[in-house]
């Protein structure tokens, strides 16, 4: 890819990410407040819910066939647009079955993009680059994503406007987006042709623990940290997008710096400082009886998952070249194994008792660290974890 095409994937990338921040960041601030105030959700109802939220998660090893029927730069702009059309429609079906539905049509989108997304990035990015640019990307999000929370604050309490028409608004400007975006670029080619078969490798086997801890403890974050402060604290929309505010605004400034700390102390140091800062978080969580400590707990929750970038700079680094597609389509099923079944599951474990799930989210967090100091210091193609031998890349396995 020579230097134009190469600022121009660049350019792309945010783009993308730009439009995934806008359109899945409204649905998210929104989704426990229309769920309890339109739908009558229950605890057992959002892990419901999630699981099927997580479905085309764990199927998203599929992409890999589906990239035999077109590139991949059309499969992430067109889930892309599959997404804003979910969102569209989230408001017109105010039920458990209507919202299950909505859901999954906007989770296709979203799976199949981030599954994508993940494979060209470490694609067209040089491996020097790569912290850095993901921090620079993840900052953007966040400012994307703090524009689309001050837009609901404005629209739902200013304007006082119904989750049908703010919903709808937001899904129409995404499905525009995308359509700009297909026309603005063109298509890139690969620097390598991409394998169009699904398999494991041995050498890459702590980036697929670490990848399935993360999907778990993310589950547990996602489902049930923001439905704690909407259950149990009585957050208002108006609160939890002022929170989800903050929380953008600090990854602002702190996520460009977390891809430049990357970069200068390793993956391995980088991982383990998260993981432990994890921990504590979620045993905050399970112990919290104070709106405002439960609100601090979600932000710096959002701040150390930003770190989570380094499990995907350390694949980068081990892995065959033509292995990105394949393997982001595999990883992001063994993301999901525990996504399908935790949000059902601890659903249940919720109403016997909230702090239980938090308390299996700080053993997976730990799980999670011992798992990182099984990264080497310098990781490389033969030099996968610690006990490594063969320092030289592996032809074949």
């Amino acid at each position: 890819m020579d230097e134009v095409n190469a600022k121009k994937a660049k350019l792309a990338l945010i783009y993308m990410a730009v439009i995934m921040a806008l359109v899945f960041s409204v649905w998210n601030v929104m989704l426990n407040n229309f769920a309890v105030e339109r739908a009558a959700f229950t605890g057992s109802d959002m892990g419901d819910l999630q699981s099927f939220r997580e479905l085309p998660g764990f199927l998203a090893f599929t992409a890999v066939f589906v990239l035999l029927m077109m590139r991949e730069q059309t499969l992430a702009v067109f889930s892309l647009f599959l997404l804003s059309v979910g969102v569209l429609a989230t408001g017109f079906f105010p039920s458990k079955y209507g919202l299950i539905a909505t859901t999954l049509v906007m989770s296709i989108g979203f799976h199949y993009f981030e599954t994508i997304n993940s494979s060209l990035t470490l694609q067209w990015l040089p491996k020097a680059e790569a912290p850095a640019f993901l921090g620079k990307v993840l900052g953007y999000s966040s400012f994307v994503g703090l524009l689309a929370y001050g837009a609901v604050w404005l629209l739902s309490t200013v304007m006082q406007l119904d989750y049908v028409i703010i919903y709808s608004i937001i899904g129409v400007i995404g499905i525009a987006m995308v359509i700009h975006l297909w026309m603005l670029f063109p298509q890139f080619e690969s620097l390598v042709p991409q394998r169009k078969n699904l398999f494991l490798k041995k050498r890459y086997s702590v980036y697929y623990v670490l990848t399935f801890l993360k999907g778990a403890r993310r589950q547990i974050f996602m489902v049930f940290a923001a439905f704690l402060l909407v259950e149990k604290f009585d957050y208002t929309l108006s609160e939890i997008t002022i929170l989800f505010l903050v929380n953008k605004a600090a990854n602002i400034v702190i996520a460009p710096l977390i891809g430049k700390i990357i970069e200068k102390i390793g993956e391995r140091r980088a991982l383990s400082i998260e993981y432990v800062g994890l921990i504590a978080v979620f045993v905050g969580y399970a112990l919290v009886d104070n709106a405002m400590i439960a609100a601090a707990l979600y932000i710096l929750d959002h701040l150390f998952f930003a770190m989570a970038i380094a499990i995907k700079t350390y694949f980068q680094k081990i892995a065959d070249s033509e292995d990105m597609a394949a393997t982001a389509s595999v990883s992001f099923t063994i993301d999901h194994i525990a996504s399908v079944i935790i949000p059902v599951t601890f659903g249940m474990v919720w109403m016997y008792s909230p702090a239980l799930v938090f308390y299996a989210g700080a053993g997976f967090a730990f799980l999670s660290l011992i798992a990182s100091n099984l990264i080497p210091r310098v990781p490389e193609p033969g030099n996968e974890f610690i006990w490594s031998k063969n320092k030289q890349a592996v032809a074949s396995e």
